[in-house]
């Protein structure tokens, strides 16, 4: 019938000779989603509207959708109070939608693109060791959704480095370009990484200095609440500023430095040190970084989370220690600082609601049986921690090469558990503990040999790479130290 309409002559002629059948179904589509949308209510049919508006970027370019997924997977921990969805929020529904569409493209060019990643070989290590640990793991449902979340980890390392290769200039025409001045896809994840720091510490400062009410058990200095922005948790919420916070200011050092160099060669235009970029564009965007420096830094503050303190303490002398390019000058910074901040602490400088946080500290930090210890309010959650690393470290004496299973231990947890504290909180609030008791010694193995590619890949980056692309690469470092000392805690 549709060939014979087409082949019709004169002026009633069909209206859509030479549509493909791909665009015939756009039409169709088109033509019953405008009557659906006239059916709904306002709000939904512009909330549709968005949505699909949103896939199709995602679909015309992958990256977009990464970049969306930074700035919505801070607020899934609220979508699940007040939809009571846990187990699938916004921040995954795109990053999926992502995913897919990367694959999808590669399949529509019958050619699926895996770039050579090296940290993709000690990852699937560690995810394979994990994999073997669920041979005689309580819950195999948990321990592959655990084994998901690494295998993301995975798909977004290549989905990054495909997608830099076909769009950056720099894999493109083997030209170095700054961070300031490209390539658009380290821009653009930068940016929409910071940005999402910034409106999450923009949250927590209005928690924290200007709403004046808050959950009680967050009061702190008699009239405050601590922030915890959408994570609704502090030290969630804290990780994340300590995050965001080294970030910026690793790029903001590494501005600094270029705009000292263009002063120092007293040119606004290229300079052979930072690329071709000029004094003055460096100037704006220092200014930029700057602001994001200090609101972020406002917001860890906030957060009055001890953890992400000690964190943030760990990846600043990380940061001054490879701040210079010889060592030993580093080695220097780093006990300079530590000079200043001791004997400010010990001359009574700091604030004394900051130096009783600091110093209560300690306290997380020592090892023991917590059995019979009287709990009251001040000790209460000391030992809740204590006790659940007592219950890993159990787990881990069971089974040492392999533990519980990947993603086991609140299922395991019940036969582990000590008198006073029978409740999982399902992870040990210690990830070297946790890696112990789910995947034993093997997996924490893997583990740190995973790290350890990342960090040494970062330092080579940092012995090679010029300013200001060196600042941004210090910030990694630095992020990547604050991960591994938050993790003692957390």
């Amino acid at each position: 019938m549709i060939t014979i309409l087409k082949n019709r002559a004169g002026p009633f002629s069909w209206p859509f000779a030479g549509l493909s059948w791909a665009g015939l179904f756009a039409v169709l589509a088109a033509f019953f989603l405008g009557l659906l949308f006239v059916r709904l209510p306002l709000s939904l049919s512009a909330s549709l509207i968005a949505g699909i508006f949103v896939v199709l970027l995602i679909i015309a370019q992958p990256l977009f959708g990464i970049a969306l997924a930074l700035l919505a997977g801070p607020f899934g921990a609220l979508e699940e109070l007040v939809f009571g969805i846990s187990s699938l929020d916004s921040g995954k529904v795109i990053l999926i939608l992502t995913l897919m569409s990367w694959l999808g493209r590669g399949l529509i060019r019958r050619r699926i693109a895996m770039p050579r990643v090296q940290l993709i070989l000690p990852l699937m290590l560690f995810i394979l060791t994990g994999l073997v640990s669920l041979l005689d793991a309580v819950s195999i449902i948990s321990g592959l959704t655990e084994l998901l979340k690494w295998l993301e980890i995975a798909l977004i390392m290549m989905l990054v480095v495909d997608l830099g290769q076909e769009n950056s200039l720099y894999f493109k025409e083997k030209v170095r370009r700054s961070i300031i001045g490209g390539p658009s896809i380290t821009i653009w994840l930068v940016g929409m990484l910071l940005l999402a720091g910034l409106s999450q510490a923009l949250i927590g400062i209005w928690q924290f200095a200007l709403r004046g009410d808050g959950p009680e058990h967050f009061l702190v200095l008699d009239r405050f609440y601590r922030a915890y922005g959408t994570y609704e948790q502090p030290n969630p919420f804290g990780g994340f500023m300590n995050l965001s916070v080294l970030l910026v200011l690793g790029i903001l050092i590494g501005l600094l430095i270029s705009l000292w160099l263009c002063w120092r060669s007293r040119s606004q235009t290229e300079n052979k040190e930072f690329g071709p970029t000029s004094g003055r564009r460096i100037f704006w965007i220092t200014l930029l970084a700057a602001l994001v420096t200090i609101i972020t830094g406002l917001g860890l503050l906030f957060s009055w989370s001890r953890g992400a303190w000690l964190g943030f303490a760990a990846g600043l002398a990380a940061m001054l220690l490879f701040l210079p390019r010889k060592r030993v000058y580093g080695v220097l910074l780093v006990g300079i600082v530590i000079s200043v901040v001791v004997i400010a602490f010990g001359a009574g400088l700091l604030p004394g609601a900051i130096s009783a946080r600091i110093t209560s500290f300690t306290q997380d930090l020592t090892l023991g049986d917590v059995r019979g210890v009287d709990i009251n309010d001040e000790n209460y959650s000391v030992l809740e921690r204590q006790a659940h690393w007592q219950a890993g470290l159990e787990m881990f004496g069971d089974d040492v090469l392999l533990g519980v299973g990947f993603g086991n231990f609140g299922e395991a947890y019940e036969d582990y558990a000590l008198l006073n504290w029978p409740d999982a909180l399902g992870h040990a609030h210690n990830y070297y503990v946790n890696l112990l008791a789910e995947v034993g010694l093997l997996g924490l193995t893997t583990y740190m040999i995973f790290w350890a590619v990342v960090m040494w890949q970062t330092i080579n980056l940092l012995r090679v790479l010029p300013w200001p692309d060196r600042g941004s690469v210090l910030g990694l470092l630095s992020v990547w130290i604050a991960i591994a000392a938050v993790s003692y805690t957390h």
